[in-house]
């Protein structure tokens, strides 16, 4: 399989009006989030069912993928990746793959696409030391993908590192941080809200309002005005 063919392919799907949207969609302008990331307009489908075509590419050879500056191609590595991942049976090497690469999981999709279908899903049952480094690192991406990388515990009603790598976040200035652990914290909420209650009745007055929004969400109207308005 011909890592140029598979570039040809979604190149021959661009769609350059859609491009533009993209482009202001994933903040690409300078000193924004995704500075440099070069759009085509594809679809999600579109590059799923091309990739899919492609999944027998080499691990070596996928790294020349991800590294690429156009979105989709990187979108089409992860997709790869995580094909890979499923029918490996040697998980360990793709997921050293992924961590040497999180430099290139460079946008929220990206991550959001790849950390706990991955990361996640091998530290079920394996030492979870990586996710306290890379949520002290100074890559906005990589701390995402450590709070991101926690879904797949959520998942198994295993909530413990959620609310651990939360805390050390709740002061982060960034939105896309602020969005993260306001999504898994509410996804502690729909298994079990005791715990989430928990958790925010001793931080939610200090964390970011959309960190607030996002764990609230699905709060009835009265209790969800109340922890806005700071009354609970």
């Amino acid at each position: 399989m011909s890592i140029e063919k598979l570039k040809q392919e979604l190149y021959s799907k661009s769609n350059p009006e859609k491009a533009e949207l993209e482009k202001r969609f994933f903040k690409t302008g300078k000193g924004e989030y995704g500075e440099g990331a070069i759009f085509l307009g594809l679809t999600s489908k579109e590059i799923k069912d091309i990739s899919r075509k492609y999944e027998d590419i080499k691990l070596e050879f996928l790294g020349e993928l991800i590294k690429d500056k156009i979105h989709p191609f990187r979108v089409s590595a992860l997709r790869i990746l995580n094909s890979k991942y499923k029918k490996s049976k040697n998980k360990k090497e793709i997921i050293d793959f992924y961590l040497a690469n999180t430099k290139n999981v460079n946008n929220w999709d990206l991550v959001d696409m790849s950390a706990y279908n991955l990361l996640g899903d091998f530290l079920i049952e394996n030492k979870r030391d990586i996710l306290y480094d890379l949520v002290k690192s100074e890559n906005l991406w990589e701390k995402r993908i450590a709070i991101i990388s926690t879904y797949a515990f959520i998942k198994n009603n295993d909530f413990e590192d959620t609310l651990k790598i939360s805390e050390i976040l709740i002061n982060d200035t960034h939105d896309l941080i602020h969005k993260a652990v306001g999504w898994m914290l509410r996804e502690i909420g729909n298994r079990n809200l005791e715990i989430e209650e928990k958790f925010l009745q001793k931080y939610y007055k200090q964390m970011p309002r959309t960190m607030l929004r996002y764990a609230i969400e699905k709060f009835e109207e009265t209790k969800r005005k109340k922890y806005l308005r700071g009354e609970i």
